[in-house]
């Protein structure tokens, strides 16, 4: 790893680096993780002293230790959004980065980063990478490696163009939404450079595959793709599945995290994701009951960071439906995790509750060749009806089968009357899932009685989106 010689030198660095590399070879013990865990979350409570929400949000005096957690009360969305700097443990004269959220869904609010965090985060997912690089391309092999998106305050190129300084391998930052870049630079230059890895949200994915049809690409001829990392929304089997049937390229679910929480969990060569257990203590909470039920199973991600940088997060709540539970292989493979969505994305359909990855894939797990999808509900005779809205790449095979499949899954695992049309160009709207939320993206909701603010930042995005 890459490091300036004074953070090199520094305690933290060392003690992380080596907890760290024993980790990545299964060599630490039980004991080592009580200690780890129980020093290093006692370090974050003390910082949050520092915190002005925290110093009113915690009582210090109830916790002498881990076993304590559940005295703290939770930080949410809205607690972040109220408070904003002064959820801060630290001065931004301490920080390498500031970073905002994005904003469309709620006030901005302030993630700056200091070395302490740039490095726990950015450590797990250079291991990861690093093991799916070799299984792509081989061992020691450097590919060029395209980062898109997704703003100049998002922490996406920071910390994924220091991923690819760690492993010494090539990264240009080509993002096509951007009014520098854009979609004909963006491709240009994966063509004519031989970009070999891609790095982006599906919709930005789905978006380029457009794209280079438009402007003359053959994706197989002209790109040397070999590679997708997916980010920043939901990626169902049936999605990556669907991208690599037009791509031809593997195409893996790389990393799950967020601008307030960095990065969570990792993918592996096998293409399942796992956690990264030395920065946090994680809870899942039952949304219904808002209890945690432990470290794994099903229900609403909770996090502790034990990392003590600038904003370390006490038992913050992502508002992200998990699943977490245990594997039968060593560390660091031994605590996968999928992601099902957002617990507000969830959609109640005739009386059943259906999360956005139930929904997902139930429409494209037979589906290949797709460049994107768009459910409207409605209701007939007092029963919610779906009308689902399919693109597809031109001249794709056995589209009347896949049509069929879709109708049929979708109405024995959803539980609804389902129409299945093939759309000629759907609204750019679907491209705005990983900036806003994947139910904004891809639902109209006719049984709503007015438009969500979501939905309409959703809408208005749509306008300055495309690949044209």
């Amino acid at each position: 790893m890459w490091l300036p010689t004074e953070i090199a030198n520094d305690d933290f660095t060392k003690e992380y680096v080596d907890f760290n590399k024993r980790y990545q070879t299964g060599e630490l013990s039980n004991a080592d993780w009580k200690e780890w865990r129980e020093t290093k979350f006692i370090a974050t409570i003390e910082k949050t002293k520092n915190s002005t929400f925290y110093q009113k949000h915690i009582n210090y005096d109830e916790i002498k230790s881990l076993a304590d957690i559940e005295k703290i009360p939770f930080t949410t969305k809205d607690h972040l959004r109220e408070n904003m700097g002064d959820i801060l443990s630290g001065s931004l004269n301490d920080a390498l980065y500031f970073y905002e959220t994005t904003g469309t869904t709620g006030r901005a609010t302030p993630c700056p980063r200091d070395y302490k965090e740039a490095i726990a985060s950015n450590s797990q997912v250079t291991a990861a990478w690093r093991e799916i690089f070799d299984s792509v391309f081989g061992k020691d092999y450097r590919p060029v490696v395209g980062l898109m998106g997704p703003t100049e305050v998002h922490s996406f190129g920071d910390t994924l163009g220091s991923v690819c300084q760690n492993m010494n391998v090539c990264n240009m930052k080509i993002w096509p939404y951007s009014p520098v870049i854009g979609f004909p630079k963006a491709l240009e230059l994966m063509s004519t450079y031989g970009v070999e890895v891609i790095a982006c949200t599906p919709g930005v994915a789905m978006n380029l595959m457009k794209s280079a049809k438009h402007y003359g690409y053959d994706l197989k001829k002209d790109f040397k793709v070999k590679a997708i990392f997916l980010t920043g929304e939901m990626s169902t089997p049936g999605l990556m599945k669907n991208i690599t049937s037009i791509w031809g390229a593997q195409v893996f679910n790389c990393l799950y995290g967020s601008q307030e929480a960095f990065v969570i969990a990792s993918s592996r060569s096998d293409g399942e994701m796992y956690i990264a257990k030395p920065n946090y203590i994680f809870e899942v909470i039952d949304p219904e009951t808002n209890k945690s039920i432990g470290s794994t199973g099903k229900g609403e991600l909770c996090l502790t960071m034990l990392i003590d940088g600038i904003k370390p997060l006490v038992r913050y709540r992502t508002g992200d439906f998990v699943e977490i539970y245990k594997t039968d292989k060593p560390e660091p493979y031994d605590l996968k995790i999928n992601i099902i969505g957002r617990t507000k994305d969830r959609i109640q359909l005739n009386g059943n509750m259906f999360s956005a990855f139930d929904i997902e894939s139930s429409i494209l797990d037979q589906v290949t060749h797709c460049y994107g999808y768009q459910i409207i509900i409605d209701q007939k005779n007092g029963e919610d009806y779906l009308d689902i809205k399919l693109e597809f790449a031109e001249n794709t095979p056995n589209i009347k089968t896949m049509l069929a499949a879709v109708k049929t899954n979708c109405s024995q695992q959803l539980r609804t009357n389902v129409n299945v049309e093939v759309i000629g160009e759907l609204d750019q709207v679907v491209s705005t899932a990983a900036f806003v939320s994947w139910k904004a993206a891809r639902i109209v909701d006719r049984r709503a009685k007015e438009i969500d603010r979501e939905t309409q930042v959703a809408q208005k995005m749509a306008e300055n989106r495309g690949y044209r």
